[in-house]
């Protein structure tokens, strides 16, 4: 399933969302002007990474400094060690579309 979650241009590099789609919590990041959508989750301990900060294009767990790369949501250092489920984005139509099926 292909749903629009954001404007083009709501979200500036450094910028994250909230979104909830199919029951499932999910943040829409901008990192370097390139959309990415991730768990929202932290896989290391049940924590929202929308309190932490994107970085390049990782972003940061504030709860124990774990980095995840947006694009593959492997985690970069400890104590994190399972990825984040990714999910396809594009933009089209002045909207940023995620896949989530």
């Amino acid at each position: 399933m292909r749903i629009a979650v954001a404007a083009d241009n709501e979200l500036k590099p450094g910028e994250m969302k909230r979104v909830s789609l199919d029951g499932k919590r999910l943040l829409l990041a901008n990192a370097e002007g390139q959309y990415f959508c991730v768990d929202e989750m932290c896989s290391h301990e049940d924590y929202s990474l929308y309190f932490g900060c994107i970085q390049g294009k990782r972003i940061k767990c504030s709860l124990h400094g774990s980095y995840f790369d947006l694009a593959s949501g492997q985690p970069l250092n400890e104590p994190a060690d399972c990825p984040l489920r990714t999910y396809p984005v594009s933009v089209a139509d002045g909207q940023v579309w995620v896949e989530t099926a």
